[in-house]
């Protein structure tokens, strides 16, 4: 094996030894430390939890009393994780039952919960766990990826939410609240700089400007040079590093009954694509190719990724007294552009190359306009309600492109389609206080969906068979039009306009057994809608139709030892009818939907916050969740270089094997069954209003499989990340200065594939040391 720089060659187990010695080996989630007592503070009590404040149900309630299953993140969390400059994935794994991965690299992240996801790569794919940034969801996958900064605290809620957040949120919603803007003048800024030249900056400055205005400004920049070598003489010299800047401003108008919440933003992106690495992978086996080094390839194709995004909103509020009147109206349009070298090498190696494939994906327009009206009952009574009306209206074109890597790089495929989303519900949802004791809710949602694409340019020079009922096949150098396209179609059409209705609705209990003890039961339903897949040089046009969950949920939430521990705890089951399935890649390198008759998921989550003594905080969260394709015809195309598992498909004449494989009874792609995550941090006084403190978190997650078919290859091995932070704050925390390392034992892993042409993969993020300064005011 070659040798590593110094800075990843580090045993990753005396690494963890020094860690044990610092802190003892228990729990993780999401509570900010106590902070430094003033002098004039007693010095007698014993540190406890704050309440936990959520918007999970539309309304601000402290986070025991929901029958959900929540996690959340904020404060000092958020700081470590994103210490390192990483983008938003540094939050897979961090709380129960999250996984999030990209083959796009920090623009576009695929979200899971309990399992349930969607790894379909396209630009014009929707998911099954909804994004909402600021009470405004983010549609295109690409919008999921805005960085993470200023933010007042993260929710996760698991499972369907689709009574009070619509369609595409049967798997659950991720919910990102930033800093509101106050009359006190307030803010702060955070520097950090690490290996690889990675610098990592963001701030944020608010208080009143006159009347009752306030506003508030945040940014954030981030930058890494490239740390991957590329060994042959191609376009570029090296690949990794990237420079990203976001920026909000917000501006917040309290009135006498009437308060507007006025935000904007943008993001810009300019650096390196997801990179793939060909021949990643030990035949037979999943471990890394024997002289695998992290640190070089060799491309002959180019790789960047550009993105600017921008968007703004109006959040306004009437208080009638007994009524509230919400009104949110947001806009979001998103440009990119990402290339790369798909088969991760080049015909002189490392390894077989069966054919070049070079492409790129763009979005060149895009608008998102969503609006909501929602008024709020507060009678004082046993009994609340709300209700409301939403418009979503959604416009772009993706563009593909395909390249000669054999030819320098010039362009030999095109195609640009247009999709339209227009969606409208109305919602209601209702709170009972049935006993002193007993509160019942439930909600319903009526949703009408329509899609319509079409693909209004296309040709490429026959890189590809151009196959249609009267033109057999053009050999090169003849190009195939739009209209050989339409003519392959079984229809001619290469049109698609689906519309979908659909009821959700949800039932729940809460019952408090004691002041520190409740207990809750929970059934819900959601839906995604349906999804198109226009016709390729590769593959038909495919429409999936929209898949519905329902879900069953029992939990436990309690405050422990006086405020001193906080436990969650929840049991779940699913059943997901008309699962979306995408199967990518194969033999044919297609790109297909498919609907599976049933995709079953079940298992539970735990929660524990607890200051083990008034100095150390510990944290535990882990899942368990086991997911199972239920579809005895559901057939997929496997790779040609892997060791596929499952069934195959036999030809009925010949009786060989047709390259096809019954997936019944796999589990869904990227879905671990366990996962688990630790943090701990423990502080020591070293004079008046300073401290000197250690935090260490953890995140575990078991294999997963990377396709909808297993093989031995494409099995991702379970992998474990930490993270250190060594640190001294002083003026009651307002000033904070951290040495931190990310990814600490160095994991290498290959965390997803390439299977059509050879075992192609990427891999995790790589180790990260630096320091970093943040002072607030």
């Amino acid at each position: 094996m070659p040798v590593q720089p110094l800075a990843r060659k580090l045993s990753r187990h005396a690494l963890a030894a020094a860690i044990a010695l610092l802190l003892p080996t228990q729990a993780a989630f999401a509570q900010d430390p106590a902070p430094a007592q003033d002098p004039a503070a007693p010095t007698d009590t014993a540190a406890t939890l704050d309440a936990v404040q959520v918007t999970a149900q539309r309304k601000v309630e402290n986070i025991q009393d929901v029958p959900v299953s929540i996690s959340t993140l904020s404060g000092e969390t958020l700081d470590v994780l994103g210490s390192s400059g990483t983008d938003i994935r540094f939050l897979s794994g961090r709380v129960p039952s999250l996984n999030i991965e990209s083959s796009f690299g920090r623009a576009f992240p695929r979200f899971y919960i309990r399992g349930y996801g969607n790894t379909d790569f396209r630009l014009n794919t929707s998911q099954p766990v909804s994004l909402v940034y600021d009470d405004v969801v983010q549609e295109n996958p690409i919008l999921k990826g805005f960085p993470v900064f200023d933010l007042a605290q993260i929710e996760v809620l698991r499972g369907p939410q689709g009574s009070l957040f619509g369609r595409n949120s049967p798997a659950g919603v991720v919910k990102f609240e930033s800093v509101r803007p106050s009359q006190e003048l307030d803010g702060y800024a955070k520097l950090g700089y690490g290996s690889d030249d990675m610098w990592n900056f963001e701030g944020a400055i608010g208080g009143g400007i006159g009347g009752n205005w306030s506003a508030r400004a945040s940014g954030l920049f981030q930058r890494r040079d490239n740390w991957v070598e590329n060994r042959y003489p191609g376009p570029n010299d090296g690949f990794e590093g990237y420079d990203e800047s976001a920026g909000r401003v917000q501006f917040l108008y309290e009135g006498d009954g009437f308060e507007a919440l006025l935000n904007a933003h943008a993001r810009h992106l300019n650096g390196t694509a997801r990179l793939f690495r060909a021949n990643v992978i030990r035949p037979g086996s999943n471990d890394l190719a024997a002289g695998f080094d992290e640190d070089e390839v060799s491309l002959d194709g180019l790789n960047y990724s550009e993105l600017d995004s921008k968007g703004a909103n109006a959040r306004l509020r009437w208080d009638f007294g007994r009524y509230r009147l919400f009104s949110i109206t947001g806009y979001e349009s998103v440009e990119t552009y990402s290339r790369g070298d798909i088969d991760g090498g080049t015909p002189a190696g490392p390894g077989v190359i069966p054919f070049a494939s070079e492409t790129a994906d763009g979005i060149p327009q895009h608008s998102q306009w969503t609006q909501e009206l929602r008024i709020e009952s507060d009678t004082g009574t046993a009994f609340d309600w709300q209700a409301g009306l939403f418009l979503f209206k959604e416009d772009y074109d993706v563009e593909s492109f395909s390249y000669d890597s054999l030819n320098g790089g010039v362009q030999d495929g095109y195609q640009r389609i247009n999709q339209t989303n227009d969606s409208w519900a109305v919602f209601a949802a209702a709170t009972w206080q049935a006993t002193d004791r007993l509160e019942l809710r439930g909600g319903l949602r009526y949703t009408v969906d329509e899609k319509e694409l079409e693909v209004e340019e296309y040709w490429n020079n026959a890189f590809a068979p151009c196959i249609g009922p009267t033109l057999g096949i053009l050999p090169p150098p003849a190009r195939c039009t739009l209209a050989d396209l339409a003519a392959a179609e079984p229809d001619g059409d290469l049109t698609a306009s689906p519309e979908d209705k659909k009821l959700s609705w949800d039932l729940s209990a809460v019952y408090q057994v004691n002041d520190d003890v409740n207990v809750y039961a929970r059934v819900a339903t959601g839906y995604r809608g349906s999804s198109i897949q226009s016709a390729s040089a590769f593959n038909a046009k495919s429409v999936a139709g929209p898949e519905t969950s329902i879900m069953g949920e029992v939990g436990v939430k309690a405050d422990l030892w006086d405020n001193r521990a906080r436990l969650g705890f929840s049991v779940y089951r699913y059943e997901v009818e008309d699962q979306q399935l995408t199967a990518v890649g194969g033999q044919s390198n297609a790109n297909i939907l498919l609907n599976a008759d049933k995709t079953i998921g079940q298992g539970f989550e735990l929660d524990l916050t607890a200051y083990l003594t008034d100095s150390l905080l510990v944290t535990l969260g882990s899942s368990y969740n086991d997911t199972e394709i239920q579809d005895s015809d559901l057939i997929v195309a496997g790779c040609v270089a892997c060791t596929v598992t499952n069934r195959p498909v036999l030809d009925p004449v010949t009786g060989l094997p047709t390259g096809r494989y019954y997936i019944d009874g796999n589990p869904l792609p990227q879905a671990p069954k366990w996962t688990h995550n630790l943090t701990a941090r423990w502080g020591l006084p070293v004079g008046e209003g300073a401290e000197f403190y250690v935090y260490t978190d953890w995140a575990y997650r078991s294999e997963v499989n990377f396709f909808l078919y297993e093989s031995t290859e494409f099995t991702g091995k379970s992998l474990l990340e930490g993270g250190l932070r060594v640190g001294y704050n002083w003026d009651y925390g307002k000033y904070d200065l951290a040495l931190f390392g990310r990814n600490i034992t160095d994991e290498v892993q290959v965390v997803g594939g390439i299977d059509f042409n050879n075992l192609t993969g990427f891999i995790n993020e790589p180790r990260v040391v630096g320091l970093e300064f943040k002072a607030a005011f």
